[in-house]
């Protein structure tokens, strides 16, 4: 036994907290009866949020991946070193946000479509980190004007825009961390370019309270439970945090 938020929060729907308003608002039902705050139960009682049937079968999976070099965020199989055959899986996950072909790094995989679409609204500056080495000496001026924001310009992607401002800290002669809080594409190595730089290796080490760590390159691992609550918490802020569909493919 335990108590409903908690079981709640276990199967990845959302944080206690949120879950607690979740069965305050009576959208929870155990047994097909409304839940109450507090009241404890089991894996073998029918759990639902509004129509959804929460249970064991139903967990969501949230992993935390070293995406190689050269591995595609794709989920067309057909696409050669596509993401999806290189985890090779046992149950559906997809990517939350993509790292780009030539890029490195923590990559989060998940079953939960509404977590992806809460970390994709850009709004909310949901933060990601990552080390970049850059081809020739890092000067004051690279690292200001990429902290300020740097006009980016591509008539083929439609992309005309400063980017917004962000933390650069210089780590090394080449190498520096940078803390986005947007995802435009290939956004990093388009600010390096338009100010007269090439990166030559870009991984990224955080996604919110998610760290690569020492992570093995091509591995993977399910989050914490702390993780995972805290993260749900982050994605909530600001939006409608009820469950909501099952997981749909992307088009």
């Amino acid at each position: 036994m335990m108590r409903l938020n908690k079981y709640l929060s276990a199967a990845g729907v959302c944080s206690r907290r949120e879950a607690d308003r979740l069965i305050e608002s009576g959208r929870v039902t155990v047994d097909g009866k409304r839940a109450v705050p507090g009241m404890q139960v089991s894996e073998e009682q029918v759990i639902k949020v509004g129509k959804k049937t929460i249970q064991a079968g139903n967990e969501k999976i949230v992993l935390a991946v070293n995406k190689p070099v050269g591995i595609i965020c794709t989920e067309d199989r057909r696409t050669k070193n596509n993401i999806i055959r290189f985890l090779n899986y046992p149950e559906r996950v997809t990517y939350a946000g993509r790292l780009d072909k030539e890029s490195e790094g923590l990559l989060l995989m998940t079953n939960d479509g509404d977590l992806i679409n809460r970390m994709m609204r850009a709004r909310y500056g949901h933060e990601k980190e990552y080390k970049v080495t850059v081809d020739k000496p890092l000067t004051e001026e690279f690292i200001r004007k990429m902290s300020e924001g740097v006009h980016i310009v591509d008539a083929e992607k439609k992309l005309d825009q400063v980017t917004r401002p962000c933390k650069v800290t210089k780590i090394g002669k080449y190498t520096f961390t940078i803390v986005l809080t947007q995802g435009l594409n290939r956004q990093i190595r388009r600010m390096c370019s338009a100010l007269g730089y090439e990166v030559k290796k870009l991984v990224r080490t955080r996604i919110m309270n998610i760290e690569l760590k020492d992570l093995k390159t091509g591995a993977f691992r399910k989050l914490t439970k702390q993780e995972l609550e805290k993260l749900y918490e982050q994605t909530e802020a600001g939006t409608d945090a009820g469950a909501g569909d099952a997981f749909k493919p992307r088009s």
